[in-house]
């Protein structure tokens, strides 16, 4: 009886040059084993790899001929950063990091995704995170379309941020305790779920939390990365302009003012009049103020002639003049050339 005998070659291992050589001329072969860092990054020309490509470190970024990654690709690290990735393949695995920053086109991930870290900042057609998604460090930050989070995630003792996610609403009841947590700019989001807990800082920035779940009381509060105490977060009513001008620390003092108002600020402060005028609007002020260890302030002073409410607008320290000011808020280089008819 004849039996066939099948020979298979055995797996490629190559060097990074050498792998980048065969995928240039496109006789790369399938199931390639690359020592190192292929570094593909920037090549408009690339719009494949072969399949079962296995590598320590690979960049694609910016290859934006590259619409898909190949079926079976391993890596510890990949950055595929800036391309046209719809879509990842349902095998793909990466050990540590994956970055798809700025995949503009990416609408969906595999299901049981399971990475170190993961970058999705700016991926705006993404709408969902994937079912069974196991990561430690998480960034979504401006994935504006993003509203759905998968009934199971597990998103380990490590970091969320999801800096301006304004299709955010609400985080899962699942996730359970984080080292750091950056909501900042999430305005949809009101509340955070009760059970939660963060060991190292919580940033909620322009979010409309109002008040923390029990599980968070305590928690280091940051505002716009600035850390701030509970009441500047929480309670902005009761900050006073003495208590601003009397604070050393220059960004804790600029989030201070934010927070309780430049207006009421000016209010309850002695500032000097560098200069006053009238213009259609009404009356100006060119208002200064000196900080500790920080440029001068300098504000000008207006009405708004539709409603007479009375505002106060930041201009350089370098302004004299409120017409150089008022000029400089238009847009005009030169002053002489900004002269209105009427203030709207």
């Amino acid at each position: 009886m004849n039996e066939e005998l099948t020979l298979q070659a055995p797996p490629l291992t190559v060097s990074a040059a050498e792998a980048d050589r065969l995928i240039s001329q496109g006789t790369a072969p399938r199931g390639m084993t690359v020592l190192g860092h292929l570094n593909l990054s920037g090549r408009q020309a690339l719009t494949a790899l072969p399949e079962d490509l296995a590598v320590t470190r690979l960049s694609v970024r910016g290859c934006y001929g590259l619409l898909h990654l190949p079926k079976g690709l391993r890596c510890f690290d990949l950055d595929a950063a800036e391309t046209n990735l719809t879509e990842l393949p349902a095998d793909l695995r990466v050990e540590n990091n994956l970055n798809l920053s700025l995949c503009t086109d990416l609408r969906e991930l595999p299901a049981g995704l399971r990475v170190g870290s993961l970058s999705l900042v700016n991926c705006t057609k993404l709408a969902a995170l994937p079912e069974g998604l196991q990561v430690f460090f998480l960034d979504i930050s401006g994935c504006l379309q993003l509203n759905h989070w998968p009934a199971i995630v597990a998103l380990r003792v490590g970091r969320l941020t999801a800096r301006g996610c304004t299709g955010l609403t609400a985080l899962p009841a699942n996730l359970k305790e984080l080292s750091q947590l950056d909501l900042a700019g999430c305005t949809n989001l009101t509340e955070l779920p009760e059970g939660l807990r963060v060991t190292s800082w919580l940033d909620i920035a322009g979010t409309g939390i109002t008040e923390l779940p029990q599980s968070l009381r305590g928690v280091r509060l940051r505002w716009n990365g600035v850390l701030v105490d509970e009441r500047v977060v929480f309670r902005p009513e009761t900050i006073t302009g003495a208590e601003v001008l009397a604070t050393a620390n220059a960004e804790v003092r600029r989030i201070m003012m934010e927070r309780m108002g430049m207006d009421r600020f000016f209010e309850e402060i002695d500032a000097q009049t560098l200069d006053t005028d009238r213009d259609p609007g009404g009356p100006r002020r060119l208002l200064r103020v000196a900080l500790r260890g920080d440029e001068d302030l300098v504000c000008l002073a207006v009405t708004c002639p539709s409603t007479g409410r009375n505002y106060v607008l930041r201009v350089p320290p370098t302004m004299r003049r409120c017409h150089q000011a008022a000029a400089w808020i238009a847009g005009f280089d030169n002053e002489a050339d900004y002269a209105p008819l009427v203030e709207t």
